[in-house]
């Protein structure tokens, strides 16, 4: 038998404080869904998760879709989301939708590796794109593709930012592409500031102290703890006095059996926090209130 196309290991950006600024960057927006590399070949379609785990038949309908396009053979990487019906994508949704509704899911297809036989990586990203979109175009339902500009990261991060979405990606327009997290790709996440319940503070040595966080009754993860120094110790005196013996929330085992000093319900901390995240990361604890 004829051997199969495999799984490729995926490019991975890394992650910048402000958008690179030149036109020989291409801006796209970052999806909120699941890295996924779509495969065909001579037995079908296959989807496979950004570590190499085979989900062909949780995204069935994309499958099916895949097997329509004017190919015989290619290998695309993009994210699979779980599109609003203004296109902005619920990534709460995606579990349901995976389990009950996979009709309702995307595929967003934003490279190309391989197709009909010819390894692609080693081109320009520039030219992987023009024969992606001549491969999927119209680039509707459920096989889209992800458009890009080129130059103006600045005012493109503002307009991402202004449309509630995650961040975006930019990625140097004459790459090739390569597995692992390279520089030539990097991504710009956009910021939110929110409130949050204190469930303690935990002290390790070596390590900036953090604030243990809730949001609507679940751990939401932790925060770092940069207030000014008299706001500081006002926070200190207040956990001292609200020092209870075990979390009042259910936190992952690690947390738990951490030192911490846990408090009682009653303090509100505004933390500031990567949009996007589905836990607390890069997060800074920015002011503290209690209830009334």
């Amino acid at each position: 038998m004829r051997e199969r196309l495999k799984f490729m290991k995926p490019l991975e950006p890394m992650q910048v404080e402000t958008p690179p600024v030149g036109d020989d960057w291409l801006h796209e927006i970052k999806y909120d869904g699941f890295r996924t590399q779509l495969i065909l070949d001579w037995a079908g379609a296959r989807t496979f998760t950004r570590t190499g785990i085979d989900w062909s038949k949780r995204y069935w309908p994309v499958i099916d879709a895949a097997e329509k396009l004017p190919a015989k053979a290619f290998i695309l990487d993009g994210e699979m989301i779980a599109p609003d019906p203004d296109g902005t994508p619920n990534f709460h949704a995606m579990h349901s939708r995976m389990a009950w509704n996979a009709e309702q899911l995307a595929y967003v297809a934003f490279d190309i590796l391989h197709l009909e036989g010819q390894d692609l990586r080693a081109l320009p990203l520039i030219e992987r794109k023009a024969r992606l979109w001549d491969l999927v175009r119209p680039a509707e339902g459920i096989i889209q593709y992800s458009d890009h500009v080129e130059g103006n990261g600045a005012a493109f991060f503002e307009a991402v930012e202004k449309m509630g979405l995650e961040g975006m990606v930019s990625k140097r327009r004459e790459s090739p592409y390569r597995g692992g997290k390279l520089d030539f790709w990097v991504k710009t996440k956009c910021w939110e500031i929110g409130d949050f319940e204190l469930l303690g503070i935990k002290r390790e040595p070596g390590k900036p102290v953090a604030a243990i966080m809730a949001r609507d009754g679940r751990y939401a993860g932790t925060a770092a703890v940069t207030l000014p120094k008299g706001v500081r110790e006002r926070l200190w005196q207040r956990v001292a006095q609200g020092k209870t013996a075990r979390p009042q929330r259910q936190v992952p085992t690690a947390v738990a059996g951490a030192a911490v000093d846990w408090v009682k319900p009653g303090i509100k901390a505004r933390v500031k926090f990567l949009r996007g995240e589905h836990k607390l990361r890069h997060a800074s604890m920015q002011a503290f209130l209690e209830d009334d």
